[in-house]
């Protein structure tokens, strides 16, 4: 009996802002997020920050980027950068 595992072949994505690119070939970048307050009920916005992959060094402090689950590159980094979503405005 086969199993086809076509779930586990969609990687989980999240959508962010880099905050920074000062490591080589890593960014780090702040994944937003709206929850509902348990007790005053009001919406609040929720932050985390994740290291990811970024082989050519090509994205910059402020750019829009989707980023992707992979296999641990090392300690801390488990996400690479798969797609540009928006350019940091030039001020």
């Amino acid at each position: 009996m086969t199993t086809i595992a076509t779930e586990s072949k969609l990687k989980r994505t999240l959508t962010g802002k880099i905050v920074s690119d000062k490591m080589d070939k890593t960014v780090t970048v702040l994944v937003e997020r709206r929850v509902m307050h348990p007790v005053l009920g009001k919406v609040v916005r929720r932050s985390k920050k994740y290291h990811a992959h970024s082989e050519n060094n090509e994205f910059k402090a402020g750019d829009v980027v989707q980023i992707e689950e992979t296999k641990p590159i090392s300690k801390t980094k488990a996400w690479k950068v798969s797609k540009l979503v928006e350019k940091a405005r030039a001020e």
